[in-house]
């Protein structure tokens, strides 16, 4: 993992800001997606693939397999690539990885690599690179056979970056969809559910490519609770949802008439049963499939509980289903900061209350932010004045939104430091503008890419 750089004004000034960096770097250490891999793949004493842990492993005999395919996407894709490869060595045969530009590492040399191939595409809307990526990783994956063996790594991006248009759609469709989606407040569950629809890979389609080769896909998973199906819109799993319910996504936040008629058309089409659902649960297919969970943002969120703990702090963690609302869920974590500054509840201090989720923004204004930092913007006009108390918001990819900032640092003294530079909460909050507040405060944490991906945590310390 990259040597993380956690510093503002804020958490400088804090008397506790060594052991507050420790616990960060623990949570993100502890989601390390080549440690990850290593974890939860192994060659054992015979030279079998060894897929799992405990009871759930499941034994893959080499020897009997032609070929070894390596297929991936996602932010954490180069590390988990590299510890694939290192388990693997020369019985891997080919591969092509498609991470978010910016996010292969400094230290990746893929000259290093010659049986794989490496591509950067953009993120969260998908690109002409994502597409012609896939399309590479498509023409690899049909060429496997019965008796061979594909290994696929997909973590946090990988919808945007794993894309190949459905028939009849255009690109710049997707494009405007997806931007559509993502300022209208609407969650990844929901997002997912119609890119599984609108795209040859998603919702199971990439094991429909790779069938009918064995196939192991190893996930680091950034949504809630975990759903296979939703993560990077499940391109292994089975898709429980249907073309009505991604029609039903449209309906529920009023954007039909804003939806590109390309796309609105298929899914007409596909609700009368004129196009071939996604594949469903009991399909034969799913039988040569084995799907692996193998971080998440409860292992991060117990990493950073049990660092904390050894720093001195009482520590609870509350929840890793946050969710709602940024800037709302920003007041709900002041008012535990409240109750922990002026009751010692629901934790004596010196106090640590770690939380993991992933909230939304509803797009209103023209500003600069994401999700992270709107949390910490919302906090800051109920935490005027509480004294020995320090909020702390991270994106654990490390760029929360389309900024650079992984989230941003507030205290007491936060509000009264906004107001002697003019800066009005309530005014940026409007303009969904939290990146130009906190830069100007100097409390954004830019810690750069993090190579991996479990969703968000936030914490409160009490002093």
């Amino acid at each position: 993992m990259p040597n993380l750089h956690f510093s503002s004004h804020t958490l400088d000034k804090n008397p506790r800001a060594d052991s507050i960096r420790r616990i960060l770097r623990r949570a993100l250490q502890a989601v390390d997606p080549a440690e990850a891999v290593k974890s939860h793949l192994r060659l054992d004493q015979d030279g079998n693939l060894v897929a799992g842990t405990g009871e759930t492993a499941i034994s893959y005999p080499l020897h009997a397999f032609d070929h070894v395919y390596l297929v991936g996407a996602g932010k954490a894709v180069a590390p988990m690539a590299l510890a694939a490869t290192e388990i693997l060595g020369d019985q891997l045969s080919a591969g092509v990885l498609i991470a978010k530009a910016g996010h292969l590492g400094d230290s990746f040399q893929p000259a290093d690599f010659p049986h794989l191939r490496f591509y950067e595409a953009g993120h969260p809307v998908p690109d002409e690179r994502g597409v012609h990526a896939t399309r590479k990783a498509l023409e690899l994956l049909r060429k496997a056979g019965e008796h061979d063996l594909v290994l696929c790594l997909i973590s946090g991006g990988g919808s945007a970056l794993l894309t190949h248009p459905a028939q009849g759609l255009e690109l710049n469709d997707l494009q405007q969809l997806t931007r559509r989606l993502l300022e209208s407040g609407a969650t990844i569950n929901e997002i997912n559910c119609l890119r599984k629809h609108l795209d040859e890979v998603k919702g199971g389609g990439l094991a429909q490519a790779a069938s009918p080769a064995r196939l192991i896909t190893l996930i680091l998973s950034d949504v809630i609770g975990d759903p296979l199906d939703v993560i990077a819109s499940g391109p292994t799993v089975a898709d429980p949802t249907t073309f009505s319910t991604a029609w039903q996504v449209l309906e529920r936040y009023r954007l039909l008439d804003v939806t590109p008629s390309a796309i609105r058309q298929r899914l007409l089409a596909g609700r009368a049963g004129e196009i071939d659902e996604t594949p469903k649960p009991g399909y034969s297919l799913f039988s040569r499939v084995q799907n692996l969970i193998i971080g998440s943002n409860r292992l991060a969120a117990c990493a950073a509980i049990e660092q904390a703990q050894r720093e001195g702090f009482s520590v609870l963690l509350l929840t890793t289903s946050l969710q709602g609302e940024a800037s709302q869920a920003g007041r709900f974590l002041a008012s535990l900061a409240h109750e922990l500054a002026r009751y010692n509840a629901p934790l004596p201090r010196p106090a640590c209350l770690v939380l993991g989720g992933e909230t939304t923004v509803t797009l209103r204004g023209k500003g600069l932010g994401g999700r992270n930092q709107e949390m910490a913007l919302g906090a800051v006009s109920d935490l005027d004045g509480l004294e020995n108390v320090l909020l702390l918001t991270l994106a654990t990819d490390g760029d929360d939104g389309p900024t650079g900032a992984a989230g941003a640092v507030v205290s007491g003294e936060t509000l009264q430091r906004a107001f002697a530079q003019g800066l009005s909460p309530h005014l940026y909050l409007a303009d969904n503008d939290s990146y130009h507040f906190f830069a100007a405060l100097d409390d954004l944490l830019k810690p750069g890419p993090t190579l991996t991906n479990v969703n968000d945590l936030a914490f409160i310390f009490t002093d």
